[in-house]
């Protein structure tokens, strides 16, 4: 059954590189290969941090493209395929399973603020119209409505949905999450910040805007709280604090993308309405660079 696909550690969920205003290809495939060189357990794009709202159709589609044949299987790519429109969620969702996603990371409708009941059938349709697994992407700050735990266990019956990416914050919906639809749920955080706690809850990873940066950090991160060694994942969260911090001072992905030109790996080009990040910012990142070792 697809539901059972396990997914654990650090997924990164990945910026979309831009120069002169149009997709910038080489950058992103050379920002894959980084990524999986450095150890990162996962790809995720044109999600939030990919600034999959301002990309065309057409746009979206190369870039988990270029994502599935860049990365040649040697780490699960799981793309964003949402939309607050079911049928274009499901256009998407099977574009990513044609071009050989291992999943697909779906948000919970924004703006139109659907019911519980509505939240279900937009998943159902999705469930229904391929054959990997769904992430469910419930982040109540952007999308408006935020999906029950007992809509997730409704859905969690269905064969396809495999999980949740939860940027809810909240430490208690984990222990929720797991006693309603059990340890094969795919619990994953969408809050770089809130990971220690959410591990400690019985979470199996995170899909990150600081691995962006800081892959092998992240990644060592979970593969020592995977082995048990707390102390070693608590020294290694304390040293990534200050970046899960700073690199939300303005919306993201506006300070990741910087950070990223920091490292040389990209332009911090951003789409409007999105602006790059202030003076104040830039000397916050910066600092929180040089806290993890990533930059002099």
């Amino acid at each position: 059954m697809a539901a059972k696909t396990k997914f654990r550690g650090s997924f990164t969920a990945l910026v979309t590189p831009f120069k002169n205003g149009s997709l910038d290809e080489a950058a992103f495939r050379s920002l894959v290969n980084w990524q999986i060189s450095e150890g990162t357990n996962g790809l995720v794009p044109v999600g939030t941090t990919g600034e999959s709202p301002t990309l065309s159709h057409d746009e979206h589609k190369k870039v988990v493209e270029w994502c599935i044949s860049e990365a040649k299987g040697r780490v699960p790519v799981i793309a964003g395929a949402g939309s607050n429109s079911t049928k274009e969620a499901i256009e998407l969702a099977q574009h990513a399973e044609k071009a050989g996603a291992n999943a697909v990371l779906v948000v919970t409708p924004y703006y139109n603020k659907p019911t519980q009941e509505g939240l279900y059938q937009h998943f159902k349709a999705i469930n229904d119209a391929i054959g990997i697994p769904i992430i469910i992407y419930n982040i109540p700050p952007r999308s408006v409505i935020d999906m029950s735990v007992d809509t997730m266990k409704r859905l969690w019956e269905l064969k396809n949905i495999a999980g949740v990416k939860d940027a809810t914050a909240s430490m208690v919906r984990v222990s929720q999450q797991r006693a309603a639809m059990g340890e094969d749920f795919n619990q994953l955080s969408g809050e770089d910040a809130t990971i220690l706690g959410y591990m400690a809850h019985g979470g199996h990873g995170c899909i990150s805007v600081t691995s962006n940066v800081a892959p092998r950090l992240c990644s060592e991160f979970h593969t020592a709280w995977q082995k048990g060694d707390h102390a070693t994942a608590l020294k290694l969260h304390d040293k990534l604090m200050p970046l899960h911090n700073n690199l939300f001072i303005e919306s993201n992905p506006a300070p990741i993308k910087y950070a990223l030109s920091l490292l040389g790996k990209m332009d911090e080009t951003l789409r409007l309405p999105m602006v790059p990040v202030s003076e104040p910012t830039r000397v916050a990142v910066r600092s929180a660079m040089v806290h993890a070792g990533l930059v002099n």
